[in-house]
């Protein structure tokens, strides 16, 4: 076996978990493989502790598995229904991982070409970022307000990674993130091997030494990554999936570093930070220096009626006709798919000189529509929570109808008011929550906000553990 073939194969297939069909290798090949110990099999669904796991995504729940009768030999075996999306795993066909030699990846003394400049709290944040990176720290949590420039600072501290020489993978829990990313993140590492992984993406080789993902992806992945990134820790449907965090603890090295990503903390992770089990660093202000944008409450007694009708508010109206900059596009946050693509329609009749579309998860062309918005081709876009965090709009005032619906949560509703004021020549922007009653999330939004604030205009030192 020749030892440029060995490496080629050690890049396509190290740190991975796949089943012989993702192995794109002839039989015979395959079997030398096998024989000199470079590619071993381990069960796809073994038993630990009177329960079934699944070893590529962690399921022990019973529900979550069934029986099937197996082509091949011709008996009943057990099968995961929590990662069948993904190619069904059962109990007699194994899970192949390469234990031949190690990747060489190479070092990039200066990998950075990014040509931005940090303020002084970013600065800081990234060169903690490269510290933790440096001494192989196990765990560090950036919490960073919506706008503080999260993507610079990761950006700056990634480079000491690639001078050691390690792989790295960015993850985060939605592909809206993922296609928003990876232009940013070639054009800052323009040296760098990138591939982006997704449900939809073209490429799913991941051999890059820079891999950008759904969260979903690291399910294929062990041991493979020096540090990982988690974007966006706080947000669905990573906190709401079990498999999700297994896959990420999975996916980096015993001695990897795993980086944590947020503007709004779970209290999972506020407490460990309170009790010094997590490292942090705090950056409390936004990148132009501007405050957050504080929400505006609007009750609306007929919200309820109006919805049902797929008819905006009349004091949503009242605030449209009023805003102090027309020119700003809109962007306005329903809590369901249904209302978002109804309610566009009935929008666009009543504001004769709005044009309106509509997007959410579902939309097959969901790209294209965000990217027309961000060229302003049209004046309002009416979302669900897929666009509350990781997208940026140069200029927008944002609505909330019905905020006081369950799917808005404090950090949903924080994310939400973080889309206004971000740009340095638009650094205000109108937030309103349009509500039928006041909701304990919108109460503690507002006040964390405002907390945000007043710990930004205090310093401009970062709280760091």
């Amino acid at each position: 076996m020749k030892q440029n073939e060995s490496q080629e194969w050690s890049r396509h297939y190290q740190g991975k978990l796949l089943l012989r069909h993702e192995i794109h290798l002839d039989d015979s090949i395959f079997q030398q493989l096998l024989d000199a110990s470079y590619v071993t099999p381990m069960p796809a669904i073994q038993r630990k502790y009177f329960q079934h796991e699944c070893q590529r995504c962690g399921n022990r729940k019973r529900s979550l598995f069934g029986r099937i009768p197996c082509q091949i030999c011709h008996k009943t075996h057990m099968y995961c229904r929590k990662c069948i999306d993904m190619g069904r795993v059962m109990a007699c066909t194994p899970l192949y991982q390469w234990t031949g030699p190690d990747v060489t990846w190479p070092c990039h003394l200066d990998a950075c070409t990014w040509t931005g400049t940090l303020t002084m709290a970013q600065k800081q944040g990234a060169d903690r970022i490269g510290r933790a990176i440096q001494h192989h720290d196990k765990e560090l949590l950036v919490w960073a307000v919506c706008g503080a420039g999260k993507t610079e600072m990761m950006i700056s501290g990634l480079t000491e990674a690639f001078r050691q020489g390690q792989r790295v993978c960015l993850a985060t829990p939605r592909t809206d993130v993922v296609q928003e990313l990876l232009p940013r993140l070639q054009q800052a590492f323009s040296g760098i091997d990138i591939q982006a992984l997704y449900g939809g993406s073209s490429n799913k080789e991941g051999t890059a030494q820079f891999i950008i993902a759904t969260t979903h992806q690291l399910m294929r992945f062990r041991h493979a990554f020096d540090t990982v990134v988690i974007d966006e820790v706080d947000a669905f449907p990573y906190t709401n999936d079990p498999s999700l965090p297994f896959a990420v603890r999975r996916a980096v090295k015993p001695s990897g570093t795993t980086i944590y990503l947020t503007a709004t903390p779970r209290q999972k992770h506020q407490m460990l930070i309170a009790a010094k089990k997590l490292p942090h660093v705090f950056v409390p202000v936004r990148f132009h220096g501007h405050p957050l944008p504080v929400p505006m409450l609007r009750k609306s007694r007929s919200l309820k009626k109006d919805l049902d009708r797929f008819r905006p508010p009349d004091r949503f109206l009242e605030w449209y006709n009023r805003r102090k900059h027309p020119e700003r596009q809109i962007l306005v946050f329903v809590p369901s798919i249904h209302l978002a693509e109804t309610l566009a329609d009935h929008m666009a009749s009543v504001l004769d000189d709005c044009s309106v579309r509509a997007v959410h998860a579902s939309h097959n062309d969901r790209e294209h529509i965000i990217q027309q918005f961000r060229n302003r081709s049209f004046h309002m876009l009416i979302t669900t929570t897929i666009l509350e965090r990781g997208v940026t709009f140069p200029a927008v005032d944002v609505a909330v109808l019905a905020a006081d619906h369950h799917v808005f949560d404090e950090a949903a509703l924080i994310q939400i008011a973080g889309r206004a004021g971000r740009s340095p020549h638009d650094p205000t922007g109108d937030v309103v929550f349009f509500h039928s009653g006041k909701t304990e999330a919108m109460v503690t939004a507002i006040r964390s906000i405002k907390q945000m604030n007043q710990r930004g205009g205090l310093s401009n030192e970062l709280s760091m553990v």
